[in-house]
């Protein structure tokens, strides 16, 4: 995510290529095809299927994180029943269905890295939402079970952190955010310590503003035509082809 080419969002103007190190970026959860190799003709426009679907599922990871936070902070009146309701039903509706209505739209968009990354944290986002409301039923979910897909989800995340790269050093961030916080979560449930509970909560605020400053730049692109809020240049420079059919 670097800055964003006002033309080309205004546009939802689609790059098979990331930029390279001092280029004008389009962001690839926008617009985020496998790369490609460096052409000296122009790339033909891509008409898009729906409109930039990325700040969609950013406000909504936002107030999921935003929902998550009282509880995470240890607020005695966030795990009494009803809380544990109203948090449950943020996490289903804004951390899942946002994300996972912006996921689909990207994959039409044929957008693969921002519509793989989108629906997958949606239906982590709908375990939550299940995990809160076994705990308000009395039926927790199995430590063991949560802590083997986090290590999965660490490994995805930090592949994709590695792929987001050759895009915008600040999505580098926002995914490194995600993998400290599920570094934290393996580590808690590991060495059988809450010492680590506030270092997660702090990091779900991180991603929470990272997720909000990233969102609102976007909107601020579409709707002014001028990148308002600067957010970065890619970290890596890619060196080839992508393969046919990426």
């Amino acid at each position: 995510m670097s800055a964003v080419a006002a033309v080309a969002m205004r546009q939802n103007m689609s790059s098979d290529s990331p930029p390279q190190s001092g280029e004008t970026a389009s962001l690839p959860i926008v617009s985020g095809n496998a790369p490609a190799a460096t052409s000296s003709a122009a790339p033909a426009p891509v008409t898009l299927s729906f409109a930039d679907p990325t700040a969609l599922g950013l406000f909504g990871l936002a107030i999921g994180c935003a929902a998550l936070l009282p509880l995470a902070f240890g607020m005695k009146s966030a795990a009494t029943l009803d809380a544990l309701r109203t948090t449950a039903i943020f996490c289903l509706l804004f951390g899942g269905g946002c994300q996972f209505l912006a996921g689909i739209m990207s994959f039409a968009n044929k957008n693969m890295l921002g519509g793989t990354l989108l629906t997958a944290f949606s239906f982590n986002w709908v375990m939550n939402w299940w995990a809160l409301d076994g705990l308000v039923n009395g039926k927790p979910p199995s430590s063991a079970v949560v802590l083997c897909v986090d290590a999965c989800f660490l490994m995805i995340f930090f592949a994709m952190t590695y792929a987001f790269a050759f895009y915008s050093k600040l999505l580098v961030v926002f995914l490194l955010d995600i993998d400290v916080i599920y570094g934290l979560r393996i580590a808690r449930e590991v060495l059988h310590t809450q010492a680590l509970s506030m270092p997660i909560a702090i990091a779900t605020v991180v991603l929470m503003f990272l997720a909000l400053y990233i969102a609102v730049a976007l909107v601020l692109v579409n709707a002014s035509g001028k990148s308002v809020l600067p957010i970065g240049a890619p970290l890596l420079k890619a060196a080839g082809p992508a393969p046919v059919g990426h």
